[in-house]
């Protein structure tokens, strides 16, 4: 195997890499929004599959900022 030490990514090296706390990364799994691979009982994420996901993500535009702020706002949360 040519991969270097650093290609797989734990959970939380990937939370540090992605800047999202934990909680949200294990949402992502739980949805089925992330690429990974579970190994045992332990999630594993090949860094090239998160960097192509990330590439491949949605650009979100101003309006969308706002109308997700205006609804989050209903909601009695912090933004």
């Amino acid at each position: 195997m040519d991969e270097r030490l650093g290609d797989v990514l734990t959970i939380a090296e990937l939370a540090v890499y992605l800047k999202i706390p934990k909680s949200t990364l294990y949402k992502l799994v739980r949805e089925g929004k992330i690429p990974s691979q579970k190994v045992g009982r332990h999630w594993r994420f090949r860094k090239a599959a998160i960097d192509h996901w990330l590439e491949n993500l949605p650009t979100v535009t101003k309006a969308a900022q706002a109308e997700t702020r205006v609804s989050g706002s209903d909601l009695g949360g912090e933004r």
